[in-house]
């Protein structure tokens, strides 16, 4: 199996792959591996069919967890194994379009003074602001912020792609503030242990989880909670659904639009036809 999994890693990478996606199907084949006690290259469809159903229907795992196996199997059979007509035969689950829980401004206000840690406030200010993902918010650099154009240069985010956001004078301020009290001595403005590496995302999430468990919040709160608060925010505030995807990184209009299902103030301005005057045109 650790010849498979090399070999596995090293197409994942030729792809150009995030390192978070190459561990997280490597390690769906090994415990596919560990399930069967035998290699995965001597497994037959209806083992793996098995094995997704066991997943389904004993360990109960949600539909996205379901998919992502199924993207790591299509990927490791596909193009590791050779054998891409037994990927195609493995089908994706459905998964149930959930909207997220977003966060209003209030809110976002008091989970981010529930961090107490200046370099936790400071990175989560950071997701907020500039709506990023948390891998691409803890490798911030201190050379990515750009204060002559007040940009932030986001490196080798989700497709490997880079990209440009806006860096605000706010936030500009309050990174500021917070590198005259810690000083991060590497090149990374977030570092983790050791100082030259950067923090990691599990940290990262330890600590919001300590901050939203002191606000004591109903919603469903997680780091990309800030992202989907970003989002939803600057499309109330009247911006571009066009300039939003650009901002976020979407490569796809469509990912973007899922806010527009979200967000409460324009549907709280359509009038019901319980609230329309007699005789009032439709439209």
């Amino acid at each position: 199996m650790g010849q498979l999994c090399d070999q596995m890693m090293a197409d994942l990478e030729l792809r150009g792959l995030a390192a978070t996606t190459r561990k997280d199907y490597t390690l769906r084949i090994r415990l596919l591996a560990k399930y069967f006690g035998r290699s995965p290259a001597q497994l037959r469809e209806r083992d793996l069919r098995a094995f997704l159903h066991h997943l389904v229907h004993v360990r109960k795992v949600a539909p996205a967890t379901h998919g992502v196996y199924v993207a790591a199997i299509r990927f490791f059979y596909g193009v590791t194994l050779k054998r891409p007509s037994l990927a195609a035969r493995i089908p994706y689950p459905k998964v149930p379009e959930q909207l997220p829980d977003v966060l209003s401004r209030d809110e976002v206000v008091r989970l981010l003074a529930a961090l107490h840690a200046p370099k936790h406030r400071a990175l989560f200010t950071t997701m907020y602001g500039a709506g990023l993902r948390i891998s691409e918010a803890c490798t911030l650099r201190v050379t990515d912020l750009d204060r002559a154009r007040m940009l932030i240069h986001v490196r080798g985010g989700k497709g490997a792609k880079d990209r440009f956001v806006m860096l605000s004078p706010r936030l500009l301020a309050g990174l500021e503030a917070y590198w005259r009290v810690s000083r991060p001595p590497g090149p990374y403005l977030f570092p983790g242990r050791p100082s030259d590496k950067a923090i990691s995302s599990k940290a990262a999430h330890r600590a919001l989880g300590k901050a939203v468990a002191q606000c004591a919040f109903r919603k469903h709160v997680s780091p990309h909670s800030l992202r989907h608060a970003f989002a939803t925010h600057l499309l109330e505030a009247g911006t571009d659904l066009r300039v939003i995807q650009r901002l976020l990184g979407h490569a796809r209009i469509d990912t973007t639009a899922r806010y527009t299902h979200v967000t409460a103030l324009l549907t709280s301005r359509v009038l019901s036809p319980l609230d329309l005057p007699p005789g009032a045109p439709p439209g």
